[in-house]
């Protein structure tokens, strides 16, 4: 996978393969993850509304350029991958309560192989560099999809799931202890947690493409995932103007999940606020960043 540790960087002692140990916190962070012990603990819940005029003329211009089938799923990542470049603690995560600073950005999708009730699902898993557009964005989760339908059920991750399956039950609970407590010392194989949708910076769901609206979705207590974004269908809405007329516009209603132990809220909210920004201004993610800022010590 891709590497954002910066650069001569040494791996030191209690760095993890996925990530390093952040040592500089406030001593208010080093307990937190001692009495807030699992993520379900931990979980915050937010509910927020976009207006998307600008940004659908922008995919529209984006199609029209070639870019087929771009659409919000691909502006919410982007955006994501741009927010994480500006502000990289919303990318660390919690494991054997300590924080750590990812890596790389990991963003895990759920994906219909087909759109039918009988069809099954499959795991995307595309890694990101923080200097990513969106037309970059695009390109990669398209690759990935491709190589992930090609290779049908043969994939990687629904082999271990397979192998699991076959497991009797207490077996399989042995197994998944194991390599819970694995996961807590930072043993796991890297080959386990390249494969699991349980390990990476932001899961997303586009609940829009089946045609409701977002839920609020929790944290899983296994892996490491500090993130989950839903977002859901587009919806017109109808507003006064100040000179007394109406005017139709179009939103879509997005929710996040978050671990609270791994940032304070006013982190969050600056976060926040910077989304909003490429909202008002799509064009944006089609160039790279001024600047990547990297995670303290």
């Amino acid at each position: 996978m891709n590497d954002m540790r910066r650069k001569n960087y040494k791996r030191r002692r209690g760095d993890r393969k996925d990530g390093r140990l952040l040592r500089s916190l406030n001593p208010f962070y080093t307990f937190i993850p001692f009495i807030m012990k699992e993520r379900h603990d931990a979980t915050n819940y937010i509910k927020e509304q976009a207006e998307i005029s600008a940004t659908e003329e922008y995919l529209r211009q984006l199609r029209n350029e070639g870019y087929k089938g771009i659409g919000m799923l691909h502006f919410f990542i982007a955006a994501y991958v741009r927010i994480v470049a500006k502000y990289p603690a919303l990318n660390r995560f919690i494991a054997g309560q300590r924080i750590y600073a990812r890596n790389n950005i990991v963003v895990i999708m759920t994906i219909k192989k087909e759109l039918s009730i009988e069809s099954g699902e499959a795991e995307v898993k595309v890694v990101f560099e923080p200097t990513d557009g969106i037309k970059e964005v695009y390109e990669k989760i398209s690759a990935e999809i491709e190589n992930i339908r090609a290779q049908g059920d043969d994939n990687s991750t629904e082999r271990v799931a397979r192998m699991l399956q076959k497991m009797p039950r207490f077996l399989l609970r042995a197994a998944i202890r194991f390599f819970g407590w694995l996961d807590y010392h930072g043993w796991l194989p890297t080959y386990l947690t390249d494969v699991s949708p349980f390990h990476g910076s932001l899961v997303v769901t586009d609940l829009g493409s089946i045609g409701i609206p977002p839920v609020f979705h929790h944290l899983y207590n296994f892996g490491n995932i500090p993130m989950f974004l839903a977002f859901g269908i587009k919806r017109r809405a109808y507003e006064l103007n100040a000179d007394g007329t109406v005017s139709a516009k179009k939103y879509i209603d997005y929710t996040l999940a978050t671990d609270e132990r791994i940032c304070d809220g006013y982190y969050y909210a600056q976060a926040i606020r910077y989304f909003r920004l490429f909202l008002r201004n799509p064009k944006l993610l089609g160039k790279p960043p001024k600047e990547v800022v990297e995670d303290v010590d």
